[in-house]
């Protein structure tokens, strides 16, 4: 007769080939990082715009690890300049730019993942890649998203409905009128063999 002990063995290691893949699943799973946010993004001159940069993260934000920097280029191979950090004692932190100087401020809120600031007053030169990089351990991989703004003068002149009105008009008009045509050639034909079929039958009853 088997002990309680011999009779959970071959269960607890029949188990284990079980519990293996599901926790390099659960552990693989939490060693990425992913940032959500507009690609790009138009701005009216002299406006007020926001930036958004959201991450998501198996682990919460821990302030004595987390490090996150927001930069600005001209273009893909142009220079990145730093003009927003991740400080512990202060948080978020605008840093001294002779481009964007006092215009930038942080609008998001770091116990959601947001990261997003504002953009005061808009000019022309603001235009260009922002890039917003996140680092979250022990994410072992570090997020990075990247935002063009385009800065435009002026909105685009609404488009004018009077044309799309009557060009859908004509084709309603169209469309009613080949139904219209085809119901009353469906009813002439109808008639007609109606018509045939009577005369048929007077015949018939002429010949008894």
């Amino acid at each position: 007769m088997r002990s309680p002990a011999q009779n959970c063995g071959p269960k607890i290691t029949a188990a284990r080939p079980l519990l293996l893949p599901l926790l390099l699943m659960s552990i693989s799973a939490c060693l990425g990082m992913d940032i959500s946010g507009s690609n790009y993004i138009n701005a009216l001159n002299g406006t007020t715009v926001k930036i958004p940069c959201i991450f998501t993260s198996c682990y919460k934000i821990d302030v004595t690890h987390f490090n996150m920097n927001w930069t600005y280029q001209e273009s893909l191979n142009g220079t990145e300049q730093k003009f927003m950090t991740y400080s512990r004692k202060k948080g978020m932190v605008p840093l001294h730019s002779e481009r964007f100087r006092e215009r930038v401020l942080f609008a998001g809120n770091l116990d959601k993942n947001d990261l997003s600031f504002t953009l005061s007053d808009v000019q022309l030169e603001d235009e260009g890649i922002y890039n917003c990089y996140v680092k979250n351990p022990p994410d072992r991989i570090s997020g990075h998203g990247r935002i063009q703004l385009n800065v435009v003068t002026k909105l685009p002149p609404p488009r004018d409905s009077t044309i799309a009105v009557a060009i859908g008009a004509s084709v309603g008009g169209a469309l009613a009128l080949l139904i219209l045509s085809m119901v009353i050639v469906k009813c002439l034909r109808r008639y007609q063999k109606q018509e045939l079929i009577s005369e048929e039958k007077m015949e018939e009853e002429g010949k008894v």
